[in-house]
């Protein structure tokens, strides 16, 4: 490779890495996490999932219990069904019927004037009251939990798990409530461009370790100094993980920025209607039908229709089921159905039914031959969700997460090390230590504090969303600005991995003596969920302990060779009558210190 096309793959690596190391360490760590979401939520709740069974009439006893409370004429009713099968998101929006409308727009109003009245009230009084993140106004629509198993709704804030915070961070959710307008969710689309940039890194990484691809390929070194080791290690592991890691970013990249990719085509295809677009790609269903304002006189059950589909696709489960003008002669009700993975890869049904004749408008097997759009899409949330070949590919998916978690902080290592010379100006240098500095903070914080909000859900006697945000922000924004304050990257790797080795052998412990589900006990009763949560962390903590061991065995042979190193040194300057100008002018003859890695000019050395 000639020396222009290397210059170019080296800095467009360089570069494109460097900007987005903290944010991809913690898509990838919180990613890898995520492949078990299901596992902890079980966990968390201390409710083995094993695959909860119900009848479909469920769904008519849910509207029936609903229609109590609120009139469900003329709305729109969605259920999302999650990934565990037997749980579902329940989104009600507001009725078409002007009526009703009206009446709930006169109660939202008269709620609203209390409201204000009593924070009123209250600041009179002096007294704080908190408000939540609920939906509020002249909204008149729900949108809830409902676990079809158990029949128990519960508030998306209330039921919120640590399996849900970590697969919501991975692709950077929680940045969409800080405030930052800029068209779109700022963490979906944060997220999205890290993925764009990460692939420019993984594929000019690439090429600049083409020519000794294979050379490399086994070389590692842990023998040597750190910077030979970290060199080795991000080599190595960016090789072997580099198919995983690219299809990561491709993949994320259509997941994450479809919203912005889909901007142009919304505008020049289909007159900016991006509800039809998303529509077209399958993702939702928003035809409208005319609102008729005649009851509809044909009983309806739900769980019949819901049997019959299933009858009618017997290799299949439900994906999202749409109600339209509930309850109207013009009631539709559209039920999109995926083939099971074992059966077909990427097949996905699809069934209009119109109530009021009992008529099928559309029908399309999940069981047939998909369409181009749908093999790409099964194949886009196959591959990313790792939800297609069990607990095996979850593991290998998570491990090779965690490997790419060592390649971008081996990187940072080796872009420092690489920068701390002295024919480098001291300011760049203070620049260069201290964005490495906080980044390694950032990114290494993330193992303890993982490890102690998992055992703080556990003993907290109540859970939901802003405890978790509490303890997990709180703690890492603690932990990350204690170690940048300390300025010493080498006290920070070992210390944050002692601390997070110590704290994941806890989270198994704490478990057991909190809820008695020991390890041989989820074992004995089948509850492979819950074991497997507790099998991980106790994993994590004996690695992490046996690499600190290492690394620490390692720091003392490297100390005690420098040691001889330098005394020598001074010996041999004492016998031909020259020291060191620090010998002079201290008066003293101590040897003098080996410059280490990391070392500034007037600043204290910082080991790796």
């Amino acid at each position: 490779m000639n020396l222009r096309r290397y210059n170019i793959y080296f800095n467009t690596h360089t570069i494109s890495g460097i900007i987005i190391c903290a944010i991809l360490y913690v898509i990838f760590f919180a990613g890898s996490f995520s492949f078990f979401k299901n596992e902890i939520n079980a966990w968390q709740k201390n409710e083995s999932d094993k695959g909860g069974t119900y009848r479909n009439i469920v769904f008519d006893h849910l509207l029936d219990s609903i229609g109590r409370i609120k009139e469900l004429k003329g709305r729109d009713i969605a259920f999302y069904m999650q990934h565990n099968g037997h749980a579902s998101y329940v989104n009600i929006g507001t009725s078409q019927d002007t009526i009703i409308a009206n009446k709930a727009k006169e109660l939202a109003a008269k709620k609203e004037l209390e409201e204000k009245k009593n924070r009123k009230a209250n600041v009179e009084e002096g007294k704080k009251k908190k408000r939540g993140r609920g939906r509020r106004g002249a909204e008149d629509s729900m949108y809830f939990t409902y676990d079809l198993a158990t029949k128990k709704p519960s508030d998306y804030s209330d039921s919120y798990t640590m399996g849900e915070f970590l697969y919501r961070l991975h692709f950077l959710a929680p940045l969409n409530q800080i405030g930052i307008n800029i068209g779109r969710p700022f963490g979906y689309t944060l997220a999205g461009l890290v993925s764009f940039i990460f692939l420019f890194a993984l594929i000019s990484g690439l090429m600049l370790h083409w020519d000794k691809i294979k050379s490399n390929f086994f070389v590692f070194r842990p023998g040597n100094k750190w910077k030979t080791v970290w060199t080795d290690m991000h080599t190595a592991l960016g090789v072997i993980g580099f198919p995983y890691q690219f299809m990561y970013a491709l993949t994320g990249i259509v997941l994450i920025v479809n919203s912005v990719l889909i901007i142009p085509f919304s505008k020049y295809l289909y007159d900016g209607k991006e509800d039809e677009v998303y529509a077209a790609l399958g993702y939702n269903d928003n035809t409208k039908y005319t609102y008729l304002y005649e009851p509809l006189t044909t009983a309806f059950n739900m769980g019949n229709f819901l049997d019959k589909v299933e009858n009618k696709w017997p290799n299949s489960h439900m994906n999202r089921i749409f109600i339209k003008n509930y309850g109207d002669k013009s009631m539709h009700v559209v039920a999109l159905y995926d083939a099971d993975i074992d059966k077909n890869f990427a097949g996905s049904g699809r069934l209009i039914y119109r109530v009021a004749d009992d008529k099928i408008l559309f029908e399309k097997s999940a069981a047939e031959n998909g369409s181009y759009l749908d093999y790409m899409k099964g194949f886009i949330y196959r591959l990313h969700l790792a939800d297609f070949g069990g607990y095996p590919v979850k593991i290998i998916y998570f491990v090779l997460g965690i490997m790419g978690c060592f390649v971008i902080i081996s990187g940072i290592l080796i872009w420092l090390v690489a920068r701390d010379k002295n024919n480098i100006p001291k300011r760049k240098r203070i620049f260069n230590f201290w964005a490495a500095n906080v980044f390694m903070a950032s990114c290494l914080t993330m193992f303890p504090v993982t490890a102690i909000t998992f055992i703080a859900v556990k003993l907290a006697t109540k859970v939901d969303q802003p405890f978790i945000f509490h303890v997990y922000f709180y703690s890492w924004l603690a932990l990350g600005v204690f170690y940048i304050i300390r300025r010493n990257i080498g006290k920070t790797n070992l210390e944050t991995l002692l601390l997070g080795s110590v704290l994941s052998l806890a989270v198994p412990i704490v478990n057991g003596m909190k809820t008695g589900n020991w390890i041989w006990e989820t074992y004995r009763l089948g509850s492979n969920d819950i074991l497997l949560v507790d099998l991980l962390w106790l994993s994590l903590g004996i690695i992490g302990l046996l690499i600190f061991k290492k690394m620490l065995q390692t720091a003392k042979k490297e100390n005690a060779n420098g040691k001889k190193v330098t005394g020598a040194t001074t010996k041999g300057h004492t016998k031909s009558g020259n020291s060191s100008d620090s010998d002079s002018a201290t008066g003293t003859g101590s040897p003098v210190p080996p410059k280490r890695a990391f070392a500034l000019k007037n600043k204290p050395a910082t080991e790796i």
